[in-house]
């Protein structure tokens, strides 16, 4: 039940963050940065992508994606469609993932210490929608305030 519920949660902000790209009138301005803010929202997109890839479909899938954390922030211009078929495969992964998991493997332990601290598989899971969330949240907020 739970893990259901996470995977469609996951899934329909995924579809919102390939929303939010998509609705940009002008495609430069996903990488344009005003002042007061501290990511683009192209960069707050290959760090939603490279997070949710590494720590769910590696991490917890075992994809074999390796995760290049710098350039989430350092790359820049990657055309916009580029990034929505980055998004794309971010949602196989993640629905291929948890298709895997049964919610007895949310109460297991998470393969990777969180800030130095064992948490479950599903605190985890929390912790990376809400991230998820929150960038969602500043991108919405930069499109229109450049739009």
């Amino acid at each position: 039940m739970i893990t259901s519920a996470l995977s469609e949660l996951f899934e329909r902000d995924l579809q919102k963050l390939k929303t939010e790209m998509e609705l940009y009138k002008n495609e430069d301005n996903l990488w344009v940065l005003k002042k007061g803010i501290s990511n683009t929202a192209g960069n707050l997109c290959l760090h939603l992508v490279g997070n949710l890839n590494h720590f769910i479909g590696a991490t917890l899938g075992k994809s074999g994606y390796v995760r290049y954390r710098d350039d989430e922030f350092s790359l820049k211009n990657i055309p916009r469609q580029d990034l929505v078929i980055n998004i794309d495969n971010c949602i196989l992964v993640v629905k291929n993932t948890f298709s895997k998991l049964s919610d007895a493997d949310m109460e297991k332990d998470f393969p990777l210490e969180k800030h130095g601290t064992i948490v479950s598989n599903m605190h985890m899971l929390l912790h990376l929608y809400a991230h998820l969330s929150y960038h969602l949240g500043q991108i919405n907020y930069h499109r229109r305030l450049l739009d």
